[in-house]
């Protein structure tokens, strides 16, 4: 059963693709597809392929035979590989002319993506030539076997046949002048007088009943370079009137897997084909049968020899042949090989490349014991230097000044260093250097940056590219420190790393003169830590508090120098924009029994990344927007939330009396670690964390402040919501807030609860989560600060769980496209307490300052205790007008936080109203501000 095509141009396609096209001896050189201007296409995979058509590279042919049958001599028939195979057996009985041929060949594909391998075959099932000269066909694989019959000048190169019962090429019918070359064959016969038939550097792989290559009645045929892999016959046998034929440097392997052995020689020659043949050269393996006997190299003219010496003494042939025991380590590019630069490099039909398309080459490592110490290999194989890889490197002074001897050297994977030629382009426009070694030196002329590029060259002239590498050359003077700080801002590029807040970029290499290559660099950032570098380099450093730093950068260069410089840092948190996400429970220590405990920070971790789901969160986030409720509480007391890694600061944000529940809404900036901690003063609680939303330099939406402003009171407007029940409130394209808002900042007030509930304020009316943002109370009036996502319609949804309640909602501002400003968190910071100047009193305005003049909003945590009786706060921009809306309810002796954002006037004041209802006390601690630009 044959072997299948698409066996065999598998096989072509992983060993012969990278094969070029070279100029063989007897066979005009194949030219680009692109320059043949006479040429025929074939390309049975075009859609407009036409045998009737021109065969054109525009509209090919669909067949080869269509080709064959018109080609004209000097014409080359062009045959697309991409297509593999072609379904046909094809004659060719035209004839080119004298130094005029008709020529088949390949258009080879593109390089693979992958492997860069190029595809040079295509497949037929056939192919004969008959009655026809001056022929040249490259390229074809051929399934059922190839057939030259009464042909005269025939090139076959680089051609492959399938695996059959019978001989895979047959040369017969008289023909003369054959020449097949670094083709793989199914076994070879030449017969019926055929004349001066060449096989040189080809692949014979022969069936157990068949001779890998047969010569019968067909005188004067050469078999050179050739590896013979023989079945259970002759390897190479020459019979008949094949008088005056030649076999030189042929490797031949017998089968080990023959009953009898004895009968068939690697190379026979009978007594009639004996006169003007000659054989030298050769490498024979030992080989044996089933029953263990040897086989016998040699039969001559009716006699075998066991030995090459043997058979010399006998017949003079065979001088220089080589017979081993074993085929171990005979193969080419095997170390060692008998094969290598042993070789008669005269002998006729010597061909200058090998069946891979390289290059005769000289293996430096072995002796040259071919003939006039010649250097081919044996075989259809030449052992080529194994070079694949340059590396390159500037390993002397690659930053130095001018008129310093700057050192490349070069190392391969090269087994023939000897046989290697160095060139070095230095990049200066100087003329490059040639040279032997491997190491080289330059000065340069002239300070700059300049490229190193590199490359090797075998001996037989293949080139591999080194690497490009970069040299700096200064102008003279002495090593002087100096760095730029910048803050490092997140980019979309960072959506999987975290910058942390405070993150400062130390640059020594841009602001530092240093004529000689720096080799160490310290950094200390004056917070206590430091970092070192074995040369100079950006250093990133997360400082864990706002502040000033005075930083210090020592650097020591490679010649011993150093230099020093200390400047102050201001590192602060940059503004932000708002990025909002539906609300998600983030904490619940009543779940896990474990409640916090006064004077005992519990870290709360928020990024994802430690165990967190995103839930939209942002990791690079500067600061986080939570609903804080603390319950259960075992006295009155208060909680404190602040960012990891910083000290607890003297304000607060939760006020608790024993047993109560109580909520507030928390802007904190995050720690440098991803944390936030929160602290009771004294006693223990349950804590429950709701994540809100965040802020994020270079993402997000930014702010508008507005004047507070009513939006809903179900006193006079649709009555108290009624547990279970939900209740949609426009929120935006209202009011003055955008159609467009994407979140809206409202002050939710819960008044006239008939019994204790929480209140959740939410985006999709589908979506309900499992947070709260207000804790009602019967008699009390409670206010907390929401801010919600915009929902479909511009709407929100509110929602109690239990009981009835009436609600206020007043708009203090909204997040979206339009906005004005950013958000710059700030650690938490008391700005006014009237406890130390004295109660505001019923109608009265406190005014509180020290928010930076440029501030158009405020994020305070606005507290009033000591309160004689019921009423409300009311925060708004100093200098404007009081707003009919409230930002906070007290109530006698209850102490009542809440988080308000506000417009800020002129100087960077606020206005806090106290309602008639009487007097307080008021505590104002600075959360963040917004600015614009």
């Amino acid at each position: 059963m044959n072997k299948s095509i698409s066996a065999v141009l598998r096989t072509r396609a992983t060993v012969l693709l990278a094969a070029g096209l070279v100029t063989l001896v007897g066979v005009p050189g194949a030219a680009a597809a692109e320059a043949a201007p006479s040429g025929l296409y074939v390309n049975r995979a075009a859609a407009n392929c036409s045998d009737g058509g021109p065969g054109s590279s525009a509209v090919p042919f669909c067949s080869i035979s269509k080709a064959a049958k018109v080609v004209e001599p000097g014409q080359t028939v062009w045959v697309d590989a991409a297509i593999g195979y072609y379904k046909e057996s094809v004659t060719i009985d035209r004839s080119g002319e004298p130094g005029k041929p008709i020529t088949f060949d390949v258009i080879p594909t593109a390089p693979d993506p992958e492997t860069g391998a190029v595809w040079k075959t295509y497949g037929a099932d056939g192919l004969t030539i008959s009655g026809a000269s001056h022929v040249v066909v490259r390229g074809p694989a051929v399934n059922e076997g190839i057939r030259v019959h009464g042909s005269t000048d025939v090139a076959l190169d680089g051609i492959e046949n399938g695996w059959g019962t019978s001989h895979g090429l047959v040369v017969g019918g008289g023909s003369e002048d054959v020449r097949v070359t670094r083709s793989r064959l199914h076994s070879a016969r030449v017969e019926g007088g055929s004349r001066n038939t060449v096989f040189g550097r080809n692949t014979f792989f022969a069936q157990k009943s068949l001779e890998a290559a047969e010569v019968v009645d067909a005188p004067g045929t050469v078999l050179t370079n050739n590896t013979v892999y023989s079945g259970c016959k002759e390897g190479i046998g020459v019979s008949g009137g094949s008088t005056g034929s030649k076999v030189f440097n042929n490797l031949i392997y017998p089968a080990d897997y023959c009953s009898n052995v004895e009968s068939f020689r690697s190379i026979g020659v009978s007594e009639s084909a004996a006169a003007g043949t000659a054989a030298d050269y050769n490498l024979i393996t030992g080989g044996y049968g089933q029953s263990g006997n040897a086989r016998t190299p040699y039969q001559w003219a009716g006699t075998g020899y066991r030995t090459s010496a043997e058979f010399t003494a006998a017949t003079g042939q065979g001088a220089h042949d080589i017979v081993v025991p074993s085929r171990d380590g005979v193969g080419a590019h095997l170390g060692g090989s008998p094969t290598i630069d042993s070789g008669d490099p005269t002998a006729p039909g010597v061909l200058p490349t090998d069946i891979n398309g390289g290059p005769t080459a000289d293996d430096p490592g072995v002796p040259n014991t071919g003939r006039d110490g010649g250097w081919i290999d044996r075989g259809a194989e030449e052992t080529q230097d194994r070079l694949s890889m340059v590396w390159s490197y500037v390993s002397q002074n690659n930053w130095a000044p001018v008129g310093t001897k700057v050192g490349v050297r070069m190392t391969t994977d090269s087994t023939w260093q000897s046989a290697l030629t160095y060139h070095y382009d230095f990049g200066d426009g100087t003329a490059p250097v040639v040279s032997k070694e491997n190491f080289v030196e330059h000065v340069y002329g002239s300070p700059g940056v300049y490229e190193v590029k590199t490359k090797v060259v075998t001996a037989v002239g293949r080139e591999v590219a080194g690497s490009t590498r970069t040299t700096k050359v200064t102008a003279p003077g002495v090593l002087t420190a100096g760095f730029t700080a910048t803050p490092v801002l997140p980019t979309s590029a960072d959506a999987g790393y975290r910058v942390a807040p405070l993150t400062v970029r130390i640059d020594t290499p841009g602001a530092t003169v240093a004529p000689w290559r720096v080799g160490s660099q310290k950094v200390d950032f004056g917070d206590g830590t430091s970092s070192s570098r074995a040369g100079l380099e950006k250093v990133e450093h997360a400082y864990k508090t706002p502040g000033t730093y005075n930083v210090t950068v020592k650097l020591t260069d490679t010649q011993g120098a150093e230099s020093s410089v200390t400047k102050t840092v201001q590192v602060d948190y940059a503004p932000s924009g708002y990025v909002a996400t539906e609300p998600f429970r983030l904490l619940d220590t009543r779940t896990t029994n474990t409640p916090i405990k006064g004077g005992s920070a519990l870290p709360v971790v928020l990024w994802a990344g430690q165990n967190v789901p995103n839930h939209g969160l942002r990791q690079s986030m500067s600061a986080v927007v939570l609903n804080v409720t603390v319950t259960d509480a075992t006295e009155d007391t208060h909680l404190t939330v602040w960012p990891s890694g910083q000290s607890r600061p003297t304000t607060s944000n939760v006020n608790i009396a024993k047993g109560g529940t109580s909520s507030n809404t928390v802007t904190v900036p995050v720690g440098a670690d991803g944390k936030i901690k929160a602290q009771l003063n004294a006693g223990k609680a349950s804590l429950i964390v709701d994540v809100v939303g965040s802020y994020q330099p270079t993402t997000g939406e930014r702010f508008s402040p507005v004047a507070p402003t009513r939006v809903t009171d179900t006193r006079t407007s649709g009555g108290a919501l009624g547990g279970g029940k939900t209740r949609t409130v426009k929120v935006a394209g209202v009011n003055g807030i955008p159609a467009d808002a994407t979140a809206v900042a409202l002050n939710l007030t819960g008044t006239g609860a008939t019994q204790p509930a929480h209140v959740i304020a939410y985006p999709d009316p589908a979506k309900r989560p499992a947070t709260s943002n207000l804790n009602v109370e019967p008699g009390k009036d409670k206010s907390n600060q929401a801010i919600v996502p915009v929902g479909p319609n511009g709407t929100i949804t509110l929602f109690t769980n239990s009981g009835s309640t009436h609600l206020v909602l007043d708009a203090v501002g909204y997040y979206g496209k339009d906005g004005k400003a950013l958000f710059t968190p700030v650690v938490p910071k008391r700005l006014a307490d009237t406890r130390t100047t004295g109660k505001v009193a019923p109608g009265a305005t406190t005014t509180v300052s020290g928010l930076p003049a440029n501030a158009v909003g405020a994020v305070l945590n606005v507290t009033a205790t000591d309160s004689t009786g019921p009423g409300f706060l009311t925060a708004y921009a100093f200098g404007g007008k009081l707003p009919g809306a409230s930002s906070l309810n007290t109530l006698p002796g209850v102490t009542v936080p809440n988080h308000v954002t506000t417009p800020v006037g002129p100087g960077g004041k606020v206005s806090i109203f106290n309602s008639h209802g009487g007097s307080n006390h008021v505590i104002t601690d600075l959360l963040g501000y917004f600015t614009q630009g």
